[in-house]
């Protein structure tokens, strides 16, 4: 059974969200306010966060921000009443893992709860299903796959859930691009069209950890008119 955490404070959407959890075969704990959910996320460590960007006492950035500061890497999908890119953007920027914009419909909500799932239960498979070396090297970056862990320059790197994953799949396949719409299918399980700047923004995050010069990434590299690719001449 998954354990689902609802931080929302409208409870007409909260039973709404436990009904169809429920359904899927969830347990599922709510908070109506910021700073009990971020205890609740911290003393329960959820398969799956669902985080409503407005809330009172500690809205849902600084909640999901915190989060992510307690090394708590549960899947945080984000509820947003406004339309703005730069509010999207901003959720994922501090460490969501996906967004719904209000109002979504039940069907859509049920899909990302599925593909989020479907993703904890699968580990990165390249196209060719190709078995992942458990220790990926390349000069000062280790990639530990089976221990999730990342080292630079022998210090280890704190990686999100979806910048690990995409670490993963771009380094156990050097030089071979993957274009975004590629990159959400594989790694978010979801048909997100509309939605590249996902890709866009998780990218840049992975780089900000990892690049010495983000204006000239060593490891991961744009491919101009296609996506990115990771560095094959390391």
């Amino acid at each position: 059974m998954k354990n689902v955490l609802i931080i929302e404070d409208d409870p007409e959407i909260i039973h709404l969200l436990e009904i169809h959890l429920k359904d899927l075969g969830c347990s599922v704990t709510a908070a109506t306010q910021g700073d009990d959910g971020l205890r609740k996320a911290i003393e329960l460590v959820p398969d799956l966060i669902i985080l409503d960007v407005m809330l009172p006492e500690m809205d849902g950035i600084e909640v999901c921000q915190k989060i992510r500061a307690n090394k708590i890497e549960s899947p945080i999908m984000m509820l947003t009443a406004r339309s703005e890119e730069i509010d999207k953007v901003l959720g994922l920027e501090v460490g969501a893992d996906d967004y719904l914009t209000k109002p979504f419909s039940v069907r859509e909500f049920i899909a990302r709860v599925k593909a989020i799932f479907r993703r904890q239960k699968m580990s990165i498979k390249e196209d060719s299903n190709e078995t992942l070396q458990k220790i990926i090297q390349f000069g000062n970056l280790s990639v530990d796959v089976e221990m999730r862990k990342v080292v630079l320059d022998g210090i280890k790197v704190e990686l999100s859930p979806k910048e690990f994953e995409l670490l993963v799949l771009l380094s156990s396949n050097p030089g071979k691009s993957y274009d975004r719409t590629k990159l959400l299918n594989l790694i978010w399980g979801y048909d997100f069209k509309g939605y590249e700047h996902t890709v866009n923004s998780h990218i840049n995050r992975l780089r900000s950890k990892i690049e010495p010069d983000m204006s000239n990434p060593t490891f991961i590299l744009t491919t101009w008119g296609v996506g990115y690719k990771f560095n094959e001449e390391l």
